[in-house]
């Protein structure tokens, strides 16, 4: 297998970063680097990476059910109207990451929506502005290439684009993740069974705009 390769008990081959847990199986075969144009998934990822800041993204994959239902389903104008009642309730709730500064920074993401949407139309016209071109792209995507990816020209500008309309915890290397998340790129590894899948999901995709 080529590095970066590992063969399940399925006898798929996978990115290996996936073979931790069965909850990584899963998100790397249904939603890594599948494209997504919904604002409020866009939203919800935004704001649970700002979440994972110092912890695995692992600890937050097991808890996403209970951030949804902690945040309303992320639908901004529902979390934009947080007050200190409802930052109250989520530093009590145990099913969620209870971080003062993260909470907050969450529902300023979601008042930021407000900005976006005047400026840009949605969150997902604005996203997909900086999805690289394909000679801005490795010509191959190993485990080597991606070592050297933590941060790009275009997750750079993502992060200044967002960071411009008020939102937070948006570094480049997190918009990076963001991006490799919601498909703005495909970081399937050469050899993982999943690439020219989400690859053609991709080539589908109708761009927002």
């Amino acid at each position: 297998m080529p590095p970066g390769i590992l063969v399940g008990a399925d006898g798929r081959a996978r990115c290996r970063w996936c073979a931790a847990a069965s909850d990584y199986v899963a998100y790397h075969d249904a939603e890594w680097g599948r494209p997504v144009m919904d604002e409020v998934r866009l939203l919800e990822k935004i704001c649970l990476e700002g979440f994972q800041a110092g912890l695995s993204w692992l600890t937050i994959l097991r808890k996403r059910d209970g951030f949804r239902r902690a945040f309303h389903g992320f639908v901004p104008e529902r979390v934009a109207g947080f007050g200190r009642r409802e930052v109250e309730r989520l530093l009590a709730d145990p099913s969620i990451v209870r971080h003062r500064g993260k909470i907050e920074a969450a529902i300023t993401n979601a008042r930021a929506m407000a900005s976006v949407r005047a400026a840009e139309g949605s969150l997902a016209r604005l996203v997909w502005r900086f999805e690289p071109s394909p000679s801005a792209r490795p010509r191959r995507v190993t485990s080597a290439a991606l070592r050297a990816l933590t941060e790009t020209p275009e997750s750079r500008a993502l992060s200044r684009a967002l960071r411009a309309h008020g939102f937070r915890f948006v570094g480049p290397t997190t918009c990076y993740a963001f991006m490799q998340a919601m498909g703005l790129v495909n970081d399937h590894i050469e050899g993982c069974a999943l690439r020219p899948e989400v690859e053609a999901e991709r080539q589908r995709a109708r761009r927002p705009g």
